[in-house]
C-alpha cells in the first residue's frame, strides 16, 4: 500500500449532516480511508458567535491533525467553511482543505426565473462571504437568504427515525419561495450539509417544483481531484472507516446511525 493510501482523509462537521458528502466521496474515492469527525459537543454552529467558533474549530483541528496525519481534510459544513477555512489553511499549510460554501455560482449559471433562495443556518446567511459570493456571481439574480434556526435539528432527528411534524418543515421552507413579477423561485441553494436528509421531504412539501440544489458531489470531485494516485491502480486494503465524536458519547440511534453508514466507532 502507499503512503498516501495509509493516510486517511478527515470529513469534519458539526454533527451527521457531512454524511450527505462522505456518502459521495467513498463512491468516488473507493482507495482510501475515511475518518469522519462530528462535534456534536458543539452542535449545533448556527447558534455560537464567530470567535469562540472560530477558536473552537482551529483548537480541534491541533488534536486531529496530529493524531491522524491526514492526507487531506473536508469540512463539509457550510457554517465552519465560511468562518474559518482560511485560519485552518494559515495554520496547518501542509494540509490540503477542502470546504464547503452556498452553491451560489451554479444556482445563477442554472435559474431560469432570475430568482434564487439560499437555505442555511443563520450563521452562514450572516457571514460576508455569503454575500461576497452573490456580489461576485449573482448580481443578475434575486438572491433570498433564509437562515433556519432549526432545521439542523429536524434533519438530525428525522435521519435517526424522530417523527417531524410536516407544519414545522414546511414554516422552516416557505420564506424560500418567491412570486416576482410574474416569476417564481425555480433554484433553492441547500446550503447546509444537513438540508439534503429531508429534500424528499423539501419536494413533498413545496408549493412548486424547484432544483434543490445539494453540492456533494461537487466536493466530492473536488477531493478527489487534489488526491495523489495511490500508485497501484487497485482499492488497496485498509482498516475501516472510523466515526468520530467529539462528546465521546454518542447516543444509540447515532452509533446505530454510523453502522449503517459502515463506519466503525473511533
Amino acid at each position: 500500500m502507499s503512503e498516501t493510501a495509509d493516510r486517511p482523509i478527515i470529513a469534519f462537521d458539526s454533527g451527521i449532516g457531512g454524511l450527505t458528502v462522505l456518502r459521495e466521496a467513498r463512491v468516488l474515492i473507493p482507495d482510501r480511508r475515511f475518518v469522519y469527525i462530528a462535534d456534536d459537543a458543539g452542535f449545533p454552529y448556527g447558534d455560537w458567535d464567530e470567535e469562540p467558533l472560530r477558536e473552537r474549530i482551529v483548537g480541534l483541528f491541533e488534536g486531529f491533525i496530529a493524531k491522524y496525519d491526514p492526507e487531506i481534510v473536508i469540512i463539509p459544513c457550510n457554517t465552519a467553511s465560511t468562518l474559518v477555512l482560511d485560519d485552518l489553511r494559515l495554520t496547518f499549510p501542509s494540509v490540503p482543505f477542502v470546504g464547503t460554501v452556498p452553491a451560489i455560482k451554479p444556482a445563477a449559471e442554472r435559474t431560469s426565473s432570475g430568482l434564487i433562495s439560499v437555505l442555511a443556518t443563520p450563521g452562514t446567511v450572516k457571514r460576508a462571504y455569503t454575500r461576497d459570493l452573490i456580489q461576485s456571481f449573482a448580481t443578475k439574480c434575486h438572491v433570498r437568504l433564509v437562515g433556519s434556526q432549526n432545521l439542523a435539528r429536524m434533519a438530525e432527528a428525522h435521519i435517526r427515525g424522530d417523527h417531524i411534524d410536516d407544519a414545522d418543515i414546511l414554516a422552516e421552507i416557505a420564506p424560500c419561495f418567491v412570486e416576482m413579477d410574474g416569476k417564481r423561485t425555480d433554484i433553492v441553494v441547500l446550503a447546509c450539509t444537513h438540508y439534503p436528509f429531508l429534500a424528499n421531504v423539501f419536494r413533498r412539501l413545496a408549493p412548486w417544483p424547484v432544483d434543490w440544489l445539494d453540492p456533494a458531489e461537487a466536493i466530492a470531485r473536488r477531493t478527489l481531484s487534489l488526491l495523489k494516485p495511490n500508485g497501484t491502480g487497485i482499492e488497496p486494503e485498509h482498516g475501516d472507516d472510523i466515526a468520530v465524536f467529539t462528546s465521546g458519547n454518542p447516543d444509540f440511534s447515532t452509533r446505530r446511525l454510523m453502522q449503517g453508514f459502515g463506519l466503525a466507532m473511533g
